[in-house]
């Protein structure tokens, strides 16, 4: 038997859900294939479970300068309540998800899909094939496994957040968001944390004081860096993992996490039959509107090698779903993205670094730091650090980066002016709120240092 849609959806993520819903409200005949969950990575095992831990873990540190609050605080962390609660949270949901779809009509099926061609689909599992008009491929991405000895001994985001017990130690290889991030939630929750990068500092691409500033936060922390080093291989050792390193020092851990990146979920899809094109890193090659190299089939969302981040696949979505659904052609602008990193200290950032700015033309640059007013009545002296970076003379605001509390909330207000072209001048002209953090981005009343002709004049 052969069913027949407008659409058919591979991929129950924030991107595919989202085409699903729009496209279903313009009167399109919508189906969902997944085989996993309704939500993706995303709501199942990404961003929610992990900010929820990230909670979990802060308590720590609230705990520690409680004291100097006036506060004697007793306390004991079960793993086994914080699991359960997240699963109680993610199933609520996936069900909320599945009733946004089902609402305007949306039919999910339960399978695997594979492309058999470039308009048509077949069901794994059921044995049939769908006839459609248009197929968008929203698979994500998976994590990326290093090829080494023993790496079946390793686990990734994908298994860490249900883990039967807390290790008493872990080895977290990468040095992006996710390496960081389960570094400040393990360390947090007492977890003996080191941290393996081939890099000389983790987070590259990020300001350099973002950097540095997380570094120290995360050292502060007790979380041990080991640079300019990989895992060559892991064995069993007992109840633990021996890994030995490029340096050829082997050590044992309760735990090894593969933190090195995510690749783009096309394995098994069939794309090839369809001639979809990829990219050299394994991504779906698509234009602005998000069509492949076959005009009947799109592709949104981490499948695609652009932005990693559950905001852009939504938008992609939604401007898939207007162009092919709603005679609206929209291309999501993937210039001016804001971005946070939900580590301890936390990091907010939008447009671009010191360097990139400078390579733009003259520039001003606008640096505070400070003890963030939490920590001032205890002996903690973590400094926060918010960086304004301008054309000169008051120009356009090209670049804010922010480290410390609450940076990913500043960081999401900043994008509004930002998004509208605002100046220095603009923010001057904000009044302070105080005392707050982020009165420093509109208080500024001289550059730290400026770039004139590419060079670096004071600081």
């Amino acid at each position: 038997m052969t069913d027949s849609y407008d659409l058919v959806v591979i991929g129950a993520g924030s991107g595919g859900v989202r085409a699903a819903r729009m496209a279903a409200t313009y009167g399109a005949r919508v189906a969902v294939v997944e085989e996993f969950r309704v939500g993706g990575t995303c709501v199942i095992r990404g961003c929610v479970p992990k900010k929820l831990y990230v909670y979990a873990s802060r308590f720590h540190d609230l705990f520690d300068i409680a004291p100097s609050f006036g506060w004697q605080v007793e306390a004991s962390f079960d793993w086994p309540t914080l699991v359960a609660n997240k699963e109680k949270e993610i199933t609520r949901l996936e069900a909320a998800y599945t009733a946004n779809l089902e609402k305007p009509g949306v039919k999910i099926i339960r399978d695997r899909a594979v492309v058999t061609g470039p308009n048509s689909v077949r069901l794994v599992g059921e044995g049939r094939e769908l006839n459609a008009r248009y197929i968008l491929i929203a698979t994500g991405g998976r994590p990326h496994i290093p090829h080494i000895p023993g790496a079946e001994l390793g686990i990734t985001s994908n298994e860490v957040f249900d883990l039967p017990v807390l290790p008493r130690s872990i080895l977290i290889e990468g040095g992006g968001y996710i390496a960081v991030e389960f570094a400040t939630i393990l360390a947090g929750l007492g977890v003996d944390t080191t941290l393996v990068y081939r890099g000389d500092c983790i987070l590259r691409g990020f300001d350099q004081d973002m950097r540095r500033g997380l570094e120290a936060g995360l050292i502060d922390r007790g979380v041990r860096l080991i640079y300019q080093t990989t895992i060559a291989s892991l064995a069993r050792q007992g109840d633990e993992v021996a890994a030995t390193f490029s340096d050829g020092v082997t050590a044992p851990f309760g735990a090894v996490m593969f933190a090195t990146g995510r690749t783009p979920n096309v394995r098994g899809l069939g794309l090839e039959s369809a001639g979809v094109e990829l990219t050299a890193t394994g991504a779906i090659a698509v234009d602005a509107f998000s069509r492949s190299s076959v005009p009947s089939i799109y592709a949104v969302g981490d499948v695609t090698g652009r932005a990693q981040l559950t905001p852009v696949a939504i938008r992609e979505g939604w401007y898939f779903a207007e162009t092919v659904f709603n005679d609206n052609p929209q291309a999501v602008d993937h210039s001016l993205i804001p971005t946070a990193v939900f580590s301890e200290p936390e990091i907010g950032v939008i447009g671009l670094t010191e360097p990139e700015a400078a390579t733009h033309g003259d520039i001003d640059v606008y640096l505070a730091r400070f003890r963030p007013m939490m920590n001032t009545l205890s002996s903690r002296t973590e400094r926060m650090v918010l960086k304004l970076i301008t054309e000169k003379d008051g120009g356009r605001v090209l670049g804010c980066h922010i480290l410390g509390p609450g940076a990913a909330e500043m960081i999401q207000l900043v994008a509004i002016p930002m998004g509208m072209g605002a100046s220095k001048a603009d923010f001057d002209r904000a009044m302070a709120l105080h005392p707050s953090a982020a009165e420093e981005l509109v208080t500024f009343k001289a550059p730290s240092y400026v770039y004139r002709g590419g060079e670096k004049v004071g600081g």
